[in-house]
């Protein structure tokens, strides 16, 4: 039971810090959810599938593709 409670716990807090960091970014938005952003994920520097995003620009291009 003891270890029921730790873990709903664990959770609670990990829910609660995402909650916090969303509250505190600017509109809710996170930085950097572009895969282009990653070394990683991306090392033949192409643009993101989602927005079109190059890993040398800063903001996405999903806001100006809807507009």
């Amino acid at each position: 039971m003891k270890l029921f409670f730790l873990t709903i716990g664990l959770l609670a807090l990990a829910f609660a810090g995402i909650a916090i960091k969303i509250w505190s970014k600017k509109d809710g938005k996170f930085a950097g959810t572009c895969a282009s952003q990653s070394p990683f994920l991306n090392k033949d520097g192409e643009a993101c599938g989602m927005c079109g995003k190059l890993p040398s620009e800063q903001d996405c291009k999903k806001d100006t593709l809807t507009a």
